[in-house]
């Protein structure tokens, strides 16, 4: 994990890898609406939208709505409701954009993260299929080396017994030759 004081370019000389290097050129799709003040808002608001605290923060400013102007309480908005039902109307003109443009780009950059991952995975294939082929070209000397170990083990062996056998008819000769002597 890259701390706060570490750059990117740290980051890849210390593990020797970028792990990001797929995602880099896509990073500027990171804010939804943008990276001002304004598109931070925007994206804030649009996400909260799908909250539970949206949803009953609204459900209770409606009951409490309904219920003051039903009760008589106050008669600013009286049955039909008319302005609570201008305001829902602005409340959607507003929240729809939003969050049609926030699907839009999230659709935009799970694309994009989905490229992005696909050449990652196969970069990985490709790495991973160059070291099958020099696993099995390893195999392969050790296999040979394997085969001319054990026909040099094999010459050795014979080498021991032809010496063996050398070895006893020079002492039979030397016992013969030294008996005949005396």
């Amino acid at each position: 994990m890259q701390t706060p004081t570490q750059s990117p370019s740290t980051e890849k000389v210390k593990s020797g890898v970028d792990h990001l290097r797929f995602h880099r050129p896509n990073a500027h799709l990171a804010s939804t609406f943008g990276n001002d003040a304004f598109a931070l808002r925007a994206e804030a608001f649009a996400r909260f939208f799908g909250t539970p605290l949206f949803l009953g923060a609204q459900t209770l400013i409606v009951a409490v709505w309904i219920g003051l102007n039903v009760a008589g309480l106050t008669t600013f908005d009286v049955y039909p409701f008319i302005l609570l039902n201008l305001a829902f109307s602005l409340q959607a003109a507003y929240a729809a954009p939003l969050i049609l443009l926030a699907q839009t780009r999230q659709a935009a950059r799970d694309k994009v993260q989905t490229e992005a991952d696909a050449l990652h995975r196969e970069a990985l294939a490709i790495t991973n299929e160059r070291r099958q082929e020099d696993a099995a070209r390893n195999t392969a000397q050790v296999m040979l080396l394997l085969e001319q170990n054990t026909r040099l083990t094999e010459l050795t062996k014979q080498l021991t017994e032809r010496i063996e056998i050398l070895t006893v008819e020079m002492h039979a000769h030397f016992t013969a030759s030294v008996k005949g002597t005396q």
